[in-house]
């Protein structure tokens, strides 16, 4: 199973950028999916996540400018990014949080890499 992201890049401080990930092998409709970042120096951090029932759930710091959303029969998930700052900037990683055989795993994107310019 892999998670592939994409979607990164340079945009301008109020710009946007749309994250997108891609579940390739073991999908379910019901798994947890999400998105994370870390910046230089500092610790991976929650951005956004949704349940299998659509239900989301943001950090403080991209509320009312991040929207996360999900295409189940595309086994995608987004991340639409809009006002962004500089301190968005950071790599971008994408998450599948499921179970399977009665074992909880997760997974990892590589990640995508968002610069923002002041």
């Amino acid at each position: 199973v892999q998670l592939q992201a994409s979607g990164g890049g340079l945009v301008q401080a109020g710009g946007s950028l749309r994250l997108s990930c891609a579940a390739s092998g073991s999908f379910s409709i019901i798994d947890n999916m999400g998105w994370y970042r870390q910046a230089p120096g500092k610790q991976r951090e929650l951005v956004a996540t949704i349940t299998g029932a659509g239900t989301t759930n943001y950090a403080d710091f991209v509320k009312g400018r991040f929207s996360i959303s999900r295409d189940n029969g595309r086994h995608m998930v987004y991340l639409q990014m809009n006002s962004l700052k500089p301190e968005d900037e950071g790599v971008y990683y994408c998450t599948q949080n499921g179970v399977r055989n009665g074992l909880r795993f997760v997974r990892w994107g590589q990640g995508t890499q968002v610069t923002v310019s002041s």
